[in-house]
């Protein structure tokens, strides 16, 4: 099981970014999927995930309304598109996948907010 994170880069607030995480070894439609991050001095947090049992999203109150995280099932692929980017953004962002009993990350891709 491997997932590979891209997509970070240095954004303008305001502005948008989409990552995106490439999963192998695993169908990612199978299992809950999500994204964290890891800002500079802080713990590591849950964003936004997938449910399996009922494909709901859920998010964390910070981006709601703002980001949407998806999938395509075709490319095997999970994405977290970002809007209206704001400074507490900046952070290193893993996507996730919880393939039972364990739970496999991706490398993570550092996303910076500044003007």
């Amino acid at each position: 099981v491997q997932l590979q994170a891209s997509g970070g880069g240095l954004v303008q607030p305001g502005r948008s970014l989409r990552l995106s995480c490439a999963a192998s070894g695993f169908t990612l439609d199978t299992y809950s999927v999500g994204w964290f991050r890891q800002a500079p001095g802080k713990e590591r947090e849950g964003v936004a995930c997938i449910r399996d049992s009922d494909d709901r999203e859920y998010y964390v109150d910070s981006v709601k309304g703002r980001f949407t995280i998806s999938r395509d099932n075709a490319k095997n692929t999970m994405y977290l598109q970002m809007s209206s980017l704001k400074l507490d953004d900046t952070a290193v962002y893993y996507c996730n996948a919880y393939v039972p009993p364990d739970n496999y990350w991706g490398q993570g891709t550092l996303v910076t907010v500044s003007s």
